[in-house]
């Protein structure tokens, strides 16, 4: 029994070696993972500020547009009214 075990020994560094990466290989997944996970919401607030321009854009556009009409009925309604006085 303990020549078969004898294929399996080695040297006491391997372990520690092996510790020391795994540690190192933690590390550095937590740190790509929270990388990941700001990048996902620096997109995530992009897309929401890109949607709300959007939309006031569309809120402005329909204001102006309403004002601009309102200001050519006024002006038509004058035309008319003193059309009508003559």
């Amino acid at each position: 029994a303990s020549e078969g075990f004898a294929a399996y020994e080695m040297d006491d560094d391997v372990l520690q070696n092996y510790n020391e990466f795994l540690l190192a290989n933690n590390l550095y997944w937590g740190l790509v993972e929270g990388h990941a996970s700001e990048m996902s919401a620096k997109r995530t607030a992009m897309e929401n500020a890109t949607k709300n321009a959007g939309e006031m854009v569309d809120r402005l556009t329909m204001t102006y547009n309403r004002s601009r009409q309102a200001a050519i009925t006024s002006e038509l309604v004058d035309i008319i009214t003193g059309a009508s006085a003559l």
